[in-house]
């Protein structure tokens, strides 16, 4: 059977610098309790949009040693069960009597854990990240699991073998729409098992802190980045895009570079028309795309002249664009 240990078991503890907001506290708790009471969560959103991380603050709130199963759609119950592996060769000579000794030899196939059923057998948390990403017929084994706590497992009798799922085991699911490429719809049946969070855009608060945490940016020049990201975002139809992680990616390398935030610098314009992909934007103005056109307005208009400092409390509208040649340097931090 295989160790644990190489089934990359993992002991989270909550950051301290994780930034909760009340809008993380509040989908963290609720999906704590949920837990607590006995249902699954499923984190349901775009890519991007920070799934995942909720998925593993969520697991070192409850506290209990993790295992992380990523789909697939190779994936068969195998997989994420486990089964026969390899092979073990036993061979006993009998010199009993010397003139006729007697050999027996015998080839098994021993059986080896996976994932799934060392968290249910241990009480570990388990996060399956990309259930859509895996054929609905890999996780019907998930149906008896969450329902009836039983982990059906395959035995070469024909037989139904069943293992009691421990009493401390919790499954978080993240997922992704199934309209995303390589993405196979989910049974209804496990659907309605599990209590399904819709996790979207975060709030104005949320995208300031995170953009300020992960790039070290100044307060001021966070808000000027999702300031830029979030109306960008508006553009275009049913995109919803960039994400957080637009926020995150412009933030850390402006912080790199010496010139800041500053719609005056063109290299930094640059940098935003690259990272928010602006010539994909669906927006045309006399039969061409006006993406790049349109970020350039955007960015002069949320990189306004040096303003005070605010508070991490205060919430900053873009500000109108500024008359002609003006000094952005005070973006700077």
């Amino acid at each position: 059977m295989n160790a644990i240990d190489d089934l990359a078991v993992a002991t989270l503890e909550q950051k301290p610098h994780f930034v909760e907001t009340p809008y993380i506290q509040g989908v963290a708790g609720r999906a704590r309790d949920y837990i607590r009471a006995g249902y699954p969560i499923h984190f349901s959103g775009p890519a991007g949009t920070g799934k995942t991380a909720l998925a593993m603050h969520v697991a070192a709130l409850l506290g209990r040693q993790l295992i992380v199963i990523h789909g697939d759609g190779g994936f068969g119950g195998a997989d994420t069960i486990g089964g026969p592996m390899g092979c073990r060769s036993i061979k006993v000579i009998d010199k009993h009597i010397d003139a006729v000794p007697k050999r027996e030899a015998t080839v098994s196939k021993p059986w080896g854990d996976k994932r799934l059923t060392t968290a249910c057998k241990h009480g570990f948390t388990l996060i399956y990240e990309g259930l859509t990403h895996a054929r609905p017929e890999a996780n019907k084994v998930l149906l008896s699991v969450v329902e009836r706590r039983l982990l059906a497992l395959p035995d070469p009798s024909g037989e139904d073998a069943y293992l009691p799922v421990h009493p401390n085991f919790s499954v978080i699911f993240t997922s992704n729409p199934e309209e995303y490429t390589g993405a196979h719809p989910t049974r209804d049946a496990l659907i309605d098992r599990m209590v399904t969070i819709k996790v979207g855009h975060h709030d104005y608060e949320t995208e300031v802190a995170i953009t300020q945490s992960k790039s070290g940016l100044s307060w001021q020049q966070s808000t000027a980045m999702v300031d830029i990201v979030r109306e960008f975002r508006t553009l275009g139809v049913n995109t919803g895009r960039p994400t957080i992680r637009a926020c995150i990616t412009l933030g850390r390398i402006a912080a790199q570079r010496d010139g800041g935030v500053a719609a005056y610098d063109p290299e930094f314009r640059q940098l935003c028309r690259e990272a928010l992909n602006a010539d994909c934007l669906k927006v045309t103005h006399d039969g061409q795309i006006a993406g790049i056109e349109r970020l350039d307005e955007i960015i002069a208009r949320c990189c306004p002249a040096p303003t005070p400092v605010p508070s991490s409390k205060a919430r900053y509208a873009c500000a109108p664009a500024p008359q002609g040649a003006v000094n952005f340097a005070g973006l700077r931090g």
